[in-house]
């Protein structure tokens, strides 16, 4: 079994085939988006950053370091391996896994801090086959 390819893209971008298996990753719906043009696979909103910490971090390249911290605190606590596991599953036979993000910083965003965990689970449980 391979591994999918983890890509990050803006929920404004087109969607494009290449996509293959599309989740947003934000809590909040992106502003003036209907439902059916973001073309969503899944939503699976306990992944994405608490109220609380998307509130603090508001995309200050400053707290990049310490949201990263925190985030990742969150998703240890939050059991997230076992969801990001069953959209593995969901995602299968795609090759490709897009998370799909709404904010303009493509170097600062929870996506980021996600795909590296799509990327270590997926790489457990190939080892683990």
């Amino acid at each position: 079994m391979t591994t999918p390819t983890i890509v990050l893209k803006r929920a404004y971008d087109k969607p494009a085939k290449e996509d293959g298996f599309r989740i947003l990753v934000d809590r909040l719906w992106p502003r003036g988006i209907k439902k059916e043009a973001l073309h969503l696979d899944a939503w699976p909103k306990e992944l994405a950053p608490s109220n609380g910490l998307r509130k603090w971090f508001a995309h200050d390249a400053a707290k990049w370091t310490a949201f990263r911290a925190r985030y990742r605190s969150e998703l240890t606590r939050s059991h997230a391996s076992k969801s990001i596991g069953e959209l593995l599953d969901a995602a299968k036979p795609a090759k490709v896994i897009t998370l799909l993000y709404g904010a303009k910083d493509a170097e600062h965003n929870e996506a980021i801090v996600l795909r590296g965990l799509f990327e270590r689970v997926a790489k457990r449980r190939r080892s683990d086959r």
